[in-house]
């Protein structure tokens, strides 16, 4: 098991998970209250040769701050292991909190990766690449939230959707998104 450590700046102890040592640097926000995306992240260590940090919400936030404090965080995580750019993504409202983390630090971002876009008033930051990947049956986030993301820049996002699957998806098939993200983030 991955041990959780802790960064504390500033009064702050924001846990995170840091796996493999790739090349290819992804960061990954869960959702609110779970972490769908523990075995997405360890597959994408151990078998894509990614080199992935899960950060979650500040000790005491049960994730309520808003989006833009726990982005903060993020960008905190990042300077304290010293990436200066990496893949951004989340699930749900850790999303929200990638949106809000590359709009405000676009230079730290090779590009933004969304699981079950919640539906926020966040433009896309300009000129990277953005993929939006979501359950065809997901009733907390609707699929066309991410349909319509995407049509903001269709030159630069991309959607996957995973028939049969809701909101939960990285948990019922962590294996078929961490393929879908695997192909997207490691096609150079």
């Amino acid at each position: 098991m991955t041990e959780i450590r802790y960064f504390e700046p500033e009064d702050r102890r924001i846990p995170f998970v840091e796996e493999g040592d790739g090349p290819v640097k992804l960061v990954l926000v869960p959702e609110r209250g779970q972490d769908a995306l523990g075995v997405v992240g360890h597959y994408l260590a151990e078998e894509a040769g990614f080199h992935v940090v899960r950060i979650g919400y500040r000790a005491g936030s049960g994730g309520k701050l808003p989006a833009g404090q726990h982005a903060d965080d993020v960008i905190a995580v990042l300077d304290h292991l010293g990436w200066d750019h990496a893949w951004i993504g989340g699930h749900g409202f850790g999303g929200t909190v990638a949106r809000e983390a590359v709009g405000a630090h676009s230079d730290r971002a090779n590009g933004l990766l969304l699981l079950g876009v919640e539906d926020v008033d966040i433009p896309l930051a300009p000129v990277i690449p953005v993929l939006i990947v979501q359950g065809a049956d997901d009733d907390v986030n609707s699929p066309a939230d991410g349909e319509r993301l995407q049509a903001t820049a269709p030159e630069r996002a991309s959607v996957k959707t995973l028939a049969g699957h809701g909101h939960l998806f990285p948990s019922s098939d962590p294996i078929e998104t961490a393929t879908i993200i695997e192909e997207y983030l490691d096609w150079d």
